[in-house]
């Protein structure tokens, strides 16, 4: 509930976050961690229904649409001469052992999957994650082999969607780490400008909680799945803003002297 309250009180108030800077360096830490949990949510979800939906697809026209073909040492061969589109209302296949598309193409597609020259691309609610034929360590294997493993992996879902959140999770808090690390070194700065009293550790809890607005903020534009445009430089600009209004609100050096 504290944990709560904390987010509660950073969405509007800096003084409130100027205040944090007292307690001790894990609450902050665990507030990251905290934040990332709620930032990651509804990416999961969608990313679980999406999931579901492609594999159904995807195993049917893995059966009956897609041409022949083998990989052989990592790289897909084929009789086409050009690359293939197969639409469904659930997912969209592309399939090209011509070189011609990359992981760029399949990411213009919601839900996608993608059999590309050297590579597997898996496109779910317009997140795209791709892996290396080689990485399957098989040194060939064919479109019936792989239409098996599409029906296997029906029946591993729970575990496939469990380790895919644990992954998304865990580069979502190092980015999120990363973010406040660096914000922490501004806030030196602003702290240096505006002739402020405050460490290092000070500006980094203090920076953990002034990206709290803006992961709220985008968080529920992914849940409502409303593109925001310039949406990085947006987050960076709300979280420098509300790191700058909360270090003003810090004791001044020449008033801490008296």
């Amino acid at each position: 509930m504290i944990m709560w309250k904390r987010l509660l009180q950073s969405l509007y108030s800096p003084v409130h976050i100027a205040r944090f800077r007292f307690h001790p360096i894990g609450k902050a830490i665990s507030y990251v961690f905290f934040l990332s949990l709620i930032a990651t949510l509804p990416i999961a979800i969608y990313f679980t229904m999406s999931i579901n939906k492609m594999i159904g697809s995807t195993h049917q026209l893995l059966k009956e649409e897609l041409p022949p073909f083998e990989v052989v040492d990592g790289v897909l061969t084929s009789n086409i001469q050009e690359p293939i589109e197969l639409t469904h209302p659930n997912v969209t296949i592309l399939f090209d052992s011509t070189g011609t598309l990359t992981t760029d193409d399949a990411a213009r597609y919601t839900n996608a999957v993608a059999f590309l020259k050297e590579q597997f691309a898996l496109v779910a609610n317009g997140h795209v994650q791709s892996y290396p034929y080689a990485f399957m360590q098989a040194e060939r294997f064919t479109n019936e082999e792989v239409y098996e493993f599409a029906r296997t992996l029906q029946s591993l879902l729970p575990i496939v969607i469990s380790l895919s959140f644990l992954v998304l999770y865990f580069f979502t808090c190092t980015s999120k780490f990363l973010y406040v690390t660096v914000l922490a070194f501004i806030g030196l700065i602003f702290r240096g400008t505006l002739n402020k009293r405050g460490t290092y550790r000070h500006m980094w809890s203090i920076s953990a909680y002034s990206i709290t607005l803006s992961t709220i903020f985008f968080t529920i534009m992914e849940t409502l799945q409303i593109v925001v445009p310039y949406a990085v430089a947006l987050d960076w600009f709300v979280s420098v803003t509300i790191l700058f209004a909360s270090i003003k609100e810090l004791p001044s050096i020449k008033e801490a002297g008296h």
